[in-house]
């Protein structure tokens, strides 16, 4: 079901908020959102997790604790291996904040005091 009008101008007004306001946030976020998948890491950490569970099993089998620490070291290396993302060389760039465009006009007082003046106005039956 699509967006009414004035829900879609709400969430621009949001998201145009949020690009003004917390800049580092957007460019932490925009970064991560275009960068596509490593799957050679995702699939080296995978294999070596596995590797691990199974030192980790080999080690509680012949009652060795050092085995099953180890195995457990592996696995947990494995894993981190495969969700942490591939560093992108400067190749990925982080955007800027939005502009708003032509037809929008730009808030001096951000979006939850627009919010809060609506709301004034919509409780003295101004706005509806």
């Amino acid at each position: 079901m699509p967006l009414s009008e004035q829900e879609q101008r709400l969430l621009d007004e949001m998201e145009r908020s949020l690009y003004h306001n917390d800049a580092d946030f957007v460019a932490t976020m925009g970064a991560r959102s275009g960068a596509r998948p490593n799957y050679t890491s995702l699939v080296v950490g995978i294999l070596v997790a596995v590797l691990g569970i199974a030192t980790l099993v080999t080690g509680v089998i012949v009652q060795q604790p050092l085995v099953g620490v180890l195995g457990f070291a592996i696995m947990f290396a494995g894993v981190l291996v495969a969700i942490t993302p591939r560093r992108s060389g400067g190749k990925a760039q982080a955007r800027g904040p939005a502009r708003p465009t032509k037809g929008t006009r730009r808030n001096s007082g951000g979006f939850m005091d627009s919010l809060g003046e609506r709301w004034d106005r919509r409780q003295d039956g101004h706005d509806r």
